[in-house]
């Protein structure tokens, strides 16, 4: 693992174990941690701070529907163990915390599994469309975050993106040539 990108998800984990820790974690704040990691994940196309991202989204939107502190403190005293196995430079043992704490995300209650596998699912694509805004390859994308290119496109295509990546530049040469072409 990269030391900055090391250094990245020390600092996310830490701010994310800080929100957790308080009386009412904060949704949003958590959703904000999680976008600020994909900029990593686009730049040196790691798949550490695209997990890291997808955890801390899906665990934002779990606060956000209302889970339960018994499940809250289980992802948080596991959210602290993972920081500090990473910490100690202990890859191997991190990355089976991280493994550890998705099931624990999965299996929070019966009547949210169906839904927070689905939430992981869809952190997986919103995250995808992040790192292609940034600029990566489509496919590049997807393979990173192990979802199908059709998913991703889906998603992309609903979406502005497509048209911002193309940027301002396209918008004005078919400017300069519908002028041309009438005027």
């Amino acid at each position: 693992m990269d030391n900055h990108v090391k250094k990245d998800i020390l600092a996310i984990m830490q701010q994310a174990i800080d929100i957790l820790g308080k009386e009412n974690p904060d949704a949003a704040v958590l959703r904000e941690l999680s976008n600020h990691t994909i900029h990593n994940a686009s730049i040196y196309q790691d798949e550490d701070s695209v997990s890291i991202a997808i955890l801390v989204y899906a665990i934002s939107k779990i606060i956000e529907r209302g889970a339960d502190k018994k499940c809250c403190s289980q992802i948080y005293s596991l959210l602290k163990e993972s920081y500090g196995e990473l910490d100690q430079g202990r890859i191997g043992e991190y990355k089976a915390l991280v493994r550890k704490i998705f099931g624990e995300v999965t299996k929070i209650e019966s009547k949210f599994k169906m839904y927070i596998e689905e939430v992981i699912r869809q952190a997986q694509i919103k995250k995808g469309s992040k790192i292609f805004e940034h600029g990566i390859s489509l496919a590049r994308a997807s393979e990173m975050l192990g979802i199908s290119q059709w998913e991703l496109m889906s998603y992309v295509g609903k979406t502005s993106i497509a048209d911002t990546v193309a940027g301002e530049e396209m918008t004005k040469k078919r400017l300069a040539i519908a002028r041309s072409l009438f005027g």
